[in-house]
């Protein structure tokens, strides 16, 4: 991994965001961060997702990424989702706003629920959820990302990470001393520890790419241990780990997405 290539900027923060400047009524908002790193983020799953599906992005926010990347992706089709009626609202408001075609309405999926509907997708992406969540929500993305992807489709998270060996840059430590001052659960999660649970998950891992304002993007393919869709019957021991991680992850109440 390079170093990365804004280390003064400050890191996003996923609830720092507004109404479009241009005030209209609508139910749009706006995160500011989302213009800086979209297209970082873009160059990356450009390398990543495959020609055509399903991406599912898991807490889309504002949407204003679900947006962007569906008008880069035309053959694929774009899937947004979050748990906030507010967020929701946001996400597709700006889908009617573009007229694209292959962006869906948002749907309302939590990580921490245990019982999704029946999904299909070709990728995941999850952008600026897991250090604004709880850690089991983690451990509840990986379950339920494994159930829903077949073996090779990619994982692709982002976000802000703790590196075993380097120091926290200042920018990240005092960004995870306000999460955790917000709430004791959320915080920097450490990078191979989420690689650890992702590959007890039934994940390989993939490139590691450092982005902008200290951010990292993560990438995972699922493993060729069990094919099985979210729709699917029984698999083997990653599969039903999976479930297992799941079930204990999802005890309580969801944890809402991020805007960004």
């Amino acid at each position: 991994m390079t170093d990365p290539t804004e280390p003064n900027e400050l890191p996003d923060d996923p609830h720092r965001h507004r109404r479009p400047a241009d005030a209209s009524p609508d139910a749009r908002l706006h995160a500011p961060a989302t213009t800086r790193n979209r297209d970082p983020i873009l160059a990356v799953l450009r390398g990543q997702l495959p020609p055509v599906g399903v991406v599912l992005e898991i807490a889309s926010g504002s949407g204003e990424h679900a947006r962007y990347f569906a008008a880069h992706f035309p053959a694929l089709t774009w899937q947004p989702s979050d748990p906030d009626p507010t967020a929701r609202r946001s996400i597709d408001s700006w889908s009617a706003d573009s007229e694209l075609a292959n962006l869906r309405p948002a749907l309302a999926l939590d990580v921490l629920q245990r019982d999704w509907p029946p999904l299909a997708a070709e990728a995941i992406v999850c952008i600026n959820m897991i250090h604004v969540a709880p850690e089991r929500a983690t451990t509840a993305l990986l379950a339920h990302a494994a159930r829903i992807l077949a073996p090779g489709a990619p994982l692709v998270l982002y976000g802000p990470y703790r590196q075993r060996g380097r120091p926290l840059e200042p920018s990240n430590a005092a960004f995870d001393a306000d999460l955790r001052r917000r709430n004791s659960g959320w915080g920097l999660r450490d990078l191979e520890d989420v690689q650890a649970q992702a590959e007890g998950a039934g994940f390989d891992p993939g490139p590691v790419v450092a982005m902008p304002a200290n951010n990292l993007a993560v990438v995972f393919r699922r493993s060729g241990r069990g094919d099985r869709r979210a729709s699917g019957t029984a698999g083997n021991g990653a599969d039903q780990a999976a479930r297992q991680a799941t079930e204990r992850a999802t005890g309580r109440r969801g944890v809402k997405g991020a805007d960004r």
